[in-house]
């Protein structure tokens, strides 16, 4: 049990960083690895809540890679995959929309309203909350966002909830897209002017050995990340996360932070102390100052 003056001098050691970011938005993406372990769920949740009790206004949201994937074998499927992308025809379209939507969408919002009821899912295609067009015809119906109507965001988060986005998309035409969920969250934090977006992945952050944890890149400028994708140091699914980060400073939000959503508590870890997590991705002010973790 934590002693008194302990639990005293971490609150006081927190402060600074609650009053940072009161008032301020924060897109957190949910990889679909971490939410694979139920407890997990349930941690992440009680994060959240911390996050909304303090001022903090947070939008979740999520993708759900493995749990589809299980899916898709169950029906004989074999996922396949190009520059980290689904390719998605209508029978896996289904299956997305079904796990995305249907399921973990419901088990998020069940554990957040579980311990106190704030949580709202909302489906990006409910409403053309996420517009989206169809991205390569190699790839079938995978969209990316042409349009986010942040107001709606802006609304349920003023009326005290927790919106939670599941990555289907919609066309004009009504056409559901399969959204990858790093440029769903980040079309959505460059539109809603986000102060920060944090990435839950399965991975620590960006590795320069992918072999070796211990060679996490702690922070990089957006033009150093752009030069990593540029000379393919950085493959698979790391590319469209990456990418995303980069994507979402250079369109105005604060920072971008990719750590691992596997770890207890990483989401304070990152926004509370010094010690950050993860990898950092920003754009260097124009005065030279040094952006804060």
């Amino acid at each position: 049990m934590i002693d008194p003056d302990d639990t005293a001098a971490l609150l006081i050691q927190a402060l600074p960083f609650i009053r940072r970011y009161t008032g301020k938005t924060i897109v957190v993406k949910v990889g679909g690895l971490p939410m694979t372990d139920p407890d997990r769920a349930r941690s992440l949740a009680k994060d959240v809540l911390l996050l909304h009790s303090v001022g903090i206004r947070p939008v979740l949201v999520h993708g759900g890679g493995p749990q589809i994937d299980e899916q898709m074998k169950r029906n004989g499927l074999v996922p396949e995959f190009r520059n980290g992308l689904r390719v998605t025809d209508a029978e896996t379209l289904d299956i997305v929309r079904m796990v995305l939507v249907g399921k973990i969408n419901r088990e998020l919002v069940g554990a957040v309203n579980a311990l106190e009821p704030l949580a709202i899912g909302v489906a990006g295609e409910d409403g053309r909350l996420l517009e989206a067009e169809p991205l390569d015809p190699a790839l079938g119906f995978v969209g990316t966002v042409t349009q986010v109507r942040a107001r709606l965001l802006h609304a349920l988060l003023d009326d005290g909830l927790i919106p939670i986005v599941s990555t289907v998309g919609a066309g004009i035409d009504g056409q559901p897209y399969n959204v990858n969920a790093d440029d769903a969250a980040r079309a959505i934090a460059v539109a809603m002017q986000a102060e920060k977006i944090i990435y839950l992945t399965g991975a620590p952050g960006l590795l320069a050995d992918p072999a070796d944890p211990a060679s996490l890149i702690a922070e990089l400028t957006a033009a150093d990340a752009r030069r990593r994708i540029a000379d393919a140091s950085v493959t698979g699914g790391m590319i469209p996360k990456l990418t995303s980060c980069v994507e979402a400073v250079e369109g105005g939000v604060g920072s971008a932070v990719m750590l691992d959503g596997c770890a207890e508590h990483s989401l304070l870890i990152e926004l509370f102390t010094e010690k950050g997590e993860g990898t950092m991705v920003f754009v260097p002010p124009a005065n030279g100052d040094a952006i804060a973790r």
